[in-house]
């Protein structure tokens, strides 16, 4: 175990700050450039010292259209902002801030159609890249799943392979494969990890979700922490499932609004509200999916994997909607209920706790957030 507390990480979105983007979004007719992402991670740095935030994923969509096939004016720009990505990756290491990327779900190494395969390594290998330039070590890493099963579980398993050994080595330096919820389990990607060595991510949901083989947790994270290399302190991703009812909207058909005149309506869907006969819009109640992220993490959840954990070093990205808000939600609540497990993650800078809680008690502005990797 080293000296250095562990770290807790989110993903790309700032939501505590409103205004800080995490990436040049532009269309291409506006010229976006990796430059102007660049000056926004800049800010977000800022924001992350502020608040005490050690970790942090970087958005996949840093380097716009740098790898579009059809606009080749942008497949240089990663070159073009050397200079920008040494000085933000210096400041990022003088201030131990450890980066990531998660490519999207379009990257996938064991897809059957070579071209799309082919199109998956151009994307990791850009995104390789930057970590290079920007100078990161073996912390810094490319986070990817399996992929499909195109109906032949073995056969994909074994394809994921085939795609790993035709990255160049500054991507197989640096990529790491994750567990997932509805395909790949933590033995699928165990078997890969046994026959090519790829480090793993451990997805706490995801185990949960998908152990068809009934893999006891603790000792499956030790087998996955132990696929890192020796000195280099792997990573893991935590979040808690949605548990509130969702609510789906649905036209109301000509039988139900028939059925709706009668004194003796026809079973269905729970609603909210009844539907009338003249109903054309009707609001469907209906039970969570348990792959769903929460919006807050669940610290009573978090602090029973920590203790079952304990003795095991790993940071940890959490992987919850309100992103940057839940990790100081988290952070506050570990204080209060689970403080044996909040001193294995340090303290913040003076003051970013005050600062947290009144971020959080004012609250913030609403807005649709999805799950997002990237």
């Amino acid at each position: 175990m080293s000296d250095r507390p562990l770290r807790l990480g989110f993903p790309v979105k700032v939501m505590g700050r409103p205004g800080l983007k995490s990436n040049d979004t532009r269309r291409w007719r506006q010229n976006p450039h990796l430059r102007t992402s660049l000056e926004y991670l800049d800010a977000i740095f800022d924001y992350l010292v502020q608040m005490g935030i050690d970790m942090y994923r970087m958005s996949s969509d840093l380097a716009p259209y740098a790898t579009h096939p059809d606009m080749p004016q942008f497949h240089d720009m990663v070159a073009e902002s050397d200079a920008e990505l040494a000085a933000l990756g210096r400041r990022a290491r003088e201030l131990d801030i450890r980066l990531s990327f998660h490519p999207s779900q379009f990257v996938l190494l064991n897809s059957p159609d070579p071209s799309l395969t082919a199109k998956s390594i151009w994307d990791l290998a850009s995104q390789a890249e930057m970590l290079d330039r920007m100078g990161m070590g073996p912390e810094g890493v490319l986070v990817t799943h399996v992929g499909g099963v195109y109906g032949d579980r073995e056969e994909s398993r074994a394809r994921w392979i085939k795609g790993y050994e035709q990255c160049p080595d500054h991507v197989r330096r640096r990529l790491v494969l994750e567990n997932d919820d509805i395909r790949f389990s933590a033995a699928d990607v165990l078997w890969i990890h046994e026959r090519c060595g790829v480090p793993l991510i451990f997805d706490y949901q995801h185990h949960w979700c998908l152990n068809p083989e009934g893999l006891a947790l603790r000792p499956t994270l030790e087998r996955v922490l132990r696929s890192w290399p020796e000195g280099v302190r792997p990573k893991i991703h935590f979040s808690s499932p949605r548990t509130e009812m969702r609510e789906i909207k649905r036209k109301v058909t000509d039988k139900e609004r028939e059925a709706a005149k009668s004194a003796s309506p026809r079973k269905g869907a729970l609603t909210r509200g009844v539907v009338k006969p003249t109903s054309r819009i009707k609001t469907v109640l209906l039970p969570p999916v348990w792959t769903g992220h929460a919006d807050f993490t669940n610290p009573f959840e978090f602090a029973t994997f920590m203790r079952e954990a304990e003795g095991l070093e790993f940071d940890v990205m959490l992987e919850a909607k309100t992103k940057d808000l839940s990790l100081l939600r988290l952070r506050s609540d570990l204080s209060r209920y689970a403080p044996d497990v909040a001193a294995r993650f340090g303290a913040g800078p003076a003051g970013a706790a005050v600062l947290a809680e009144e971020m959080l008690d004012q609250g913030m502005e609403a807005e649709t957030v999805g799950d997002e990797d990237g």
